[in-house]
């Protein structure tokens, strides 16, 4: 655990030292077949984490959201998504991440989510609490600069207390957005700061709530331990 862990962040890092000159510049966006947007960040940044989990751990698998599945007889299975809020990340705005998940045998055992601009990056390891940490650059977490700090979700005791997230209405059918309207008039109040961070703001107790739809398992399964 420790080996692939350890790798998790060699492969953090390579995807943020690739997205990071991007960030904030106006290259070329294309429409994928679902209508979602991709940049040349995504594809490179996707690329980077592929070729070294190919080195490091050949007979492993691989299923990222731009570059499909790479299938194996191996019980390991890394599920990448290099920018998950591409929109945000063309808006250059900061609600977007890195995400890593290690499966064995379709669970996630652990999952980083990073965010290569701010410096946080969120660690959650099967069974263990999860960590946090940021580093100067952070304008976030200020009172946690340069720490790694464990984390816990703060107590709400009704959702007349709570603060909903969401990512945005055009990901939800009529029907949803209907429940959703429903959940969020009876919460104290909604931000619209979805996406990956919006879990990693759940994780540091800063929401309550966050809800989404059609989420693809390179979206939530890193996520998942960090939660949990």
């Amino acid at each position: 655990m420790s080996e692939f862990l350890a790798f998790a962040h060699t492969l953090a890092d390579a995807a943020g030292a690739a997205i990071r000159p991007y960030f904030g510049a106006h290259g070329d966006v294309e429409e994928k077949s679902d209508n979602s947007p991709v940049t040349l960040a995504d594809k490179i940044a996707e690329k980077a984490m592929r070729t070294l989990i190919d080195q490091q751990f050949p007979d492993h698998a691989i299923y990222g959201e731009e570059g499909g599945q790479k299938k194996t007889i191996s019980e390991y299975c890394w599920v990448i998504d290099p920018i998950d809020g591409t929109r945000a990340f063309i808006a250059g705005r900061k609600e977007w991440g890195t995400l890593i998940a290690l499966c064995a045998d379709g669970v996630p055992i652990f999952g980083i989510l990073d965010q290569p601009v701010t410096g946080e990056r969120w660690v959650g390891t099967k069974g263990e609490r999860t960590r946090y940490s940021a580093t100067p650059a952070s304008i976030a977490a200020t009172d946690l600069r340069g720490a790694e700090v464990t984390l816990q979700t703060r107590a709400c005791a009704s959702l007349a207390n709570a603060e909903l997230s969401t990512t945005s209405a055009m990901y939800f059918t009529p029907g949803q957005a209907k429940q959703v309207v429903a959940l969020a008039q009876s919460c104290r109040a909604t931000v619209k700061d979805g996406d990956c961070y919006a879990y990693g703001l759940l994780a540091r107790g800063q929401r309550d709530l966050v809800v989404d739809a059609g989420l693809k398992p390179y979206d939530i399964l890193a996520l998942v331990p960090i939660i949990e």
